[in-house]
């Protein structure tokens, strides 16, 4: 009986796709990676997990059942080693190109410092903006005043509330808007702690565009033809501001705007605004997001002793520098090895000739990558009982040094986060002015709510966007 050519067509390509699938699962680089049986050949699963928020909890899983290095899918592998870290994010200088992904970052539909993919281009941009983000910058007594002063800005709110419950997601995230605000276009930073700006806050802060933006990264076609089918967006209102604030000319010499005006880039109008666009929008919920699961952990009951000794130190020392208080910087660094506030893997493009990591040939192209509370969990001989809230293990001389190697809650290489020391010293500020006046409990209505440690793994910030407080004057 002859075949049909059609019957000729289905056998060749069922043929050919067996054989892809024999050369995936036995005789591709990657085949020798640990992973769920799926990944070789799709990953439908992950793209769920994104577009669902649920990406962090879902790789950190099948780190505990898979091990150290997990195929995620038929191109991505994620890591939680320190050798991984240092390969990925520090070989080569400052690590392997980002991917497409960060096109998600553009601003005004240019790239920044953040969004750049190459290292090159990166390395170019970051000569601008590095200095105003020096920690001597920080530290300059104009610069910390005024951080000083929101942080008062954010005491006038709750002394408004007396002995009732304090929603301090809200005013921590208005905290962190008026201080990164401040660091870019100083005296033109926004007040939404007196509500001038609250609507700013609440239109960052409160954005809900995670699945869009996943769409357009894992379906761009679609999402071109989406975008041509519907009306241009609206100008936001924090567009708005930048495009206002970073133009004027009277803004202090120390900060990132009065830095990109009088550089030698010859940046444009339009390239000064997206920089800075990115770095009000980065600043708002890495640190509202952090300060906000911190105070919540210090005010639960089985960390009393953790907040009493905090206030012990704040009270007995008033007048000292923020860097030479201890036991702040170890609830600081805990708090941030705890609840890393980016939501997302660190994606990375693995370059030319491919790389061996972590004992496995990784072919150039594939996508790898490292997520700050997977590696800060599970890396137990690095940080023992890592998913316990222990900030006395960074006041031990010997473990210090090795764990600052595995602290990836900012990002590790040249393309780490350049607002490190900015985040520190917002943090340090804000927890001196509370914990030196106040003792802080949870609100009744808040116990047994989603913002559990082990909960933290799902989303970087509660649920519901909620985090009540009781704030109980020192005797």
């Amino acid at each position: 009986m002859a075949i049909l050519p059609w019957e000729k067509f289905l056998l060749a390509f069922g043929l050919g796709w067996l054989g892809v699938i024999f050369h995936r699962v036995f005789l591709a680089p990657l085949s020798r990676i640990p992973g769920p049986w799926y990944a070789p050949f799709l990953n439908t699963l992950l793209v769920y997990k994104e577009l669902v928020g649920q990406r962090r909890v879902y790789v950190h899983n099948l780190h505990k059942k898979y091990g150290p290095v997990v195929r995620l899918g038929p191109n991505e592998v994620s890591f939680t080693s320190l050798e991984a870290l240092k390969e990925i994010y520090q070989s080569d200088g400052s690590g392997y190109n980002k991917t497409e992904f960060y096109n998600l970052f553009r601003q005004y539909g240019l790239r920044t410092t953040f969004s750049s993919l190459s290292k090159a281009d990166h390395t170019q941009m970051k000569r601008y903006i590095a200095g105003p983000y020096a920690n001597s910058n920080i530290m300059h007594p104009e610069v910390l005043s005024g951080i000083e002063e929101r942080a008062t800005a954010f005491i006038k709110q709750c002394i408004r509330f007396g002995s009732a419950a304090v929603d301090v997601y809200i005013l921590l995230h208005c905290f962190a808007l008026d201080c990164a605000s401040l660091h870019l276009f100083k005296p033109h930073g926004t007040k939404s702690l007196e509500g001038t700006d609250i609507a700013i806050m609440r239109e960052l802060s409160f954005d809900n565009s995670r699945r869009k933006k996943i769409s357009e990264y894992r379906f761009p076609t679609l999402s071109n033809w989406r975008q041509a089918a519907c009306r241009p967006a609206t100008v936001s209102l924090a567009n708005e501001f930048v495009l206002v604030a970073s133009v004027k000319k009277d803004v202090s010499s120390h900060t990132l705007a009065h830095k990109l005006q009088n550089s030698n880039g010859a940046f444009q109008n339009i390239q000064i605004a997206a920089e800075c666009m990115n770095h009000m929008f980065a600043g708002i919920d890495t640190t509202g997001d952090a300060l906000c699961f911190l105070m919540y952990h210090l005010s639960l009951p089985k960390n009393f002793d953790v907040q009493e000794r905090l206030i012990a130190e704040l009270t007995a020392s008033p007048s000292h520098d923020i860097d030479e208080l201890q036991y702040l910087e170890a609830v600081v660094k805990e708090g941030l090895r705890c609840f890393p506030p980016i939501p997302m893997s660190q994606l990375r493009r693995v370059p030319l000739n491919g790389r061996r990591i972590d004992g496995y040939f990784i072919p150039a192209g594939v996508t790898v990558s490292c997520q700050a509370w997977s590696v800060h969990q599970l890396n137990e001989d690095v940080f023992p009982q890592g998913n316990q809230f222990v900030p006395e293990r960074w006041l031990d001389p010997k473990a210090i040094t090795h764990m600052n190697k595995c602290f990836f809650s900012f990002g590790l290489g040249g393309r780490g986060c350049t607002g490190r020391n900015l985040a520190l010293a917002e943090e340090k500020c804000l927890l001196r002015q509370v914990y030196s006046r106040y003792r802080t409990k949870v609100a009744s209505e808040m116990r047994g709510s989603s913002m559990a440690l082990s909960d933290q793994a799902i989303s970087t910030r509660p649920v519901d966007q909620t985090c009540k407080l009781v704030f109980e004057p020192l005797g």
